[in-house]
């Protein structure tokens, strides 16, 4: 059933909209998804187990894709599943949470905003494409949107916590170009590619997990709830999409709809707490989701030539 699902969206509802703006609001669901990340982490699961966590949220996805898709890796694809797995999983879940438990979560959010910079400076480098300052701008503008929304005066800011954020925020962003540099092999389904990262990520932090955290003495099933929510619908779905969006948009410009998930994380935050926003931060509300928005077009520039182009023929 799951595998089903996650095939209609990779197939047939992307064959429906195979234009940009599909793929585009097909990718935006796995940051919007992500946004659910703190609320969950929270409310749900028990407190100062990151790695262990992280394990849950990544190891049972992966063994379930594996399952239901009946594809391994092959060649260096297995070592490669190894290396993207702790980019984009491995290393990131544990970090997230490390963040989240030292800063504030405006804090947090506003440090992993950066990686659509990180992205763009990773491309260049290793995609070698041209550095975008038209995507860079819109970067930084959707930094500053979201630092308005979830930034709060007096916000302490604590040195493991602004590494694990900045850290957190490279190594996805590493992933990210990677994956889009070494793409998804031919006939493997964006499911499967996700199961593969989802595993290998799984196996890299067993020991961390059992070693440093433990097993939490009181996981009920608001627990068991929570992590299935991370690993199934937080994890496999959302880079099930996110991944098949990858593979057919512009990374930078895809890197630049992360800005969604501390947005729906400052939402569901308020709504839990019953508190509204203040017009500065519907303010950033506003320049982030400009910010994601423009940033999904070409410079002005490259549209113009563009549109020449067609008239001419």
């Amino acid at each position: 059933m799951l595998d089903s699902f996650v095939g209609r969206a990779e197939g047939g509802i992307m064959t429906a909209s195979s234009s940009r703006l599909g793929w585009t609001a097909a990718a935006a669901l796995a940051p919007a998804v992500w946004g659910t990340t703190y609320i969950v982490t929270t409310h749900l699961l028990p407190d100062g187990h990151p790695f262990f966590a992280a394990l849950m949220r990544s190891l049972p996805a992966g063994l379930l894709a594996l399952a239901l898709t009946r594809t391994p890796p092959r060649g260096s694809w297995r070592w490669k599943s190894l290396v993207l797995g702790t980019l984009n999983m491995g290393a990131f879940f544990p970090l997230l949470f490390v963040a989240a438990q030292h800063l504030p979560g405006g804090a947090a959010a506003t440090l992993g905003a950066v990686q659509p910079i990180v992205v763009a400076a990773l491309a260049v480098w290793i995609l070698r494409e041209r550095l975008s300052g038209w995507r860079v701008l819109w970067g930084l503008c959707g930094i500053a949107g979201i630092a308005l929304v979830v930034l709060r005066p007096g916000a302490g800011l604590d040195a493991i916590g602004l590494a694990a954020g900045l850290g957190g925020a490279a190594s996805m962003a590493m992933g990210v170009v990677l994956v889009k540099r070494w793409g998804i092999p031919q006939g493997v389904s964006a499911m499967a590619f996700a199961g593969w990262q989802l595993t290998a990520a799984g196996a890299v932090l067993i020991l961390p997990a059992l070693l440093i955290d433990g097993v939490p003495s009181d996981i009920g099933m608001l627990a068991v709830a929570g992590y299935a929510w991370l690993g199934v619908i937080g994890g496999l779905c959302s880079y099930a999409l996110w991944f098949a969006g990858i593979r057919r948009l512009p990374v930078t410009s895809t890197a630049l709809l992360g800005i969604l998930s501390p947005l729906v994380a400052a939402v569901l935050g308020a709504a839990f707490a019953g508190e509204g926003f203040s017009p500065a931060q519907l303010g950033g509300f506003v320049v982030a989701v400009a910010a994601m928005t423009l940033g999904q077009f070409p410079p002005p520039r490259t549209r113009d030539r563009e549109t020449a182009r067609r008239t001419a023929h």
